[in-house]
């Protein structure tokens, strides 16, 4: 019995977490050089278009501090965010990089309830830079919406053969426990 809510909860994470990646995108690494300009792109779905975005710094997501917060291109000194609701991509520009830049950075999607984000790791390079940063993949909001149905679709077909499952080991356990009655009350007989 606790294997099997183990199993479901585990289930209901990784499809959570899987929802929640397609919903917010943005490349795993960024590097630019010291000195230059990073431009990274935080890829969403439509329906959060009238929500705050924002850009962090931290370790983890939980401890990060704001740099810079939607709704009208904020900029601090040297970054700065513009959200594009059409395209539903917020991007963040950050200038004159210095190796104190380096690290992990978060785009932020604030909602009531729990926010979305996505970790991108900085990396300040004293090299030239050709083009190493992680592709974005640009995900048409049909290829989107087509994804996070068919997650959904695999969740419930999972949870399916999990029940599934579960009915045939009480099937199982029920009819050996009619035939050991039955076998009980013919040697009494």
């Amino acid at each position: 019995m606790s294997l099997g809510f183990f199993n479901a909860l585990c289930l209901f994470w990784l499809t959570k977490h899987a929802v929640d990646s397609v919903q917010l995108s943005a490349p795993e690494v960024v590097t630019g050089a010291y000195g230059a300009s990073v431009t990274v792109s935080c890829q969403y779905d439509l329906q959060f278009k009238e929500y705050t975005k924002y850009w962090c710094k931290g370790p983890v997501y939980e401890l990060c501090s704001k740099v810079v917060t939607t709704p009208r291109g904020q900029h601090s000194e040297r970054s700065s965010i513009a959200d594009d609701k059409d395209a539903g991509v917020f991007t963040v520009i950050m200038t004159s990089l210095k190796e104190s830049d380096q690290g992990m950075y978060w785009c932020v999607i604030a909602r009531p309830g729990r926010n979305i984000y996505t970790g991108v790791r900085l990396r300040v390079s004293h090299t030239v830079i050709t083009s190493t940063a992680t592709p974005l993949l640009i995900l048409e909001q049909d290829e989107i919406s087509w994804w996070a149905t068919l997650r959904w679709i695999l969740f419930i077909l999972m949870l399916c053969c999990l029940a599934s499952t579960h009915l045939a080991v009480w099937r199982t356990t029920a009819t050996r426990k009619i035939q050991l009655q039955q076998l009980f009350q013919l040697k009494h007989l």
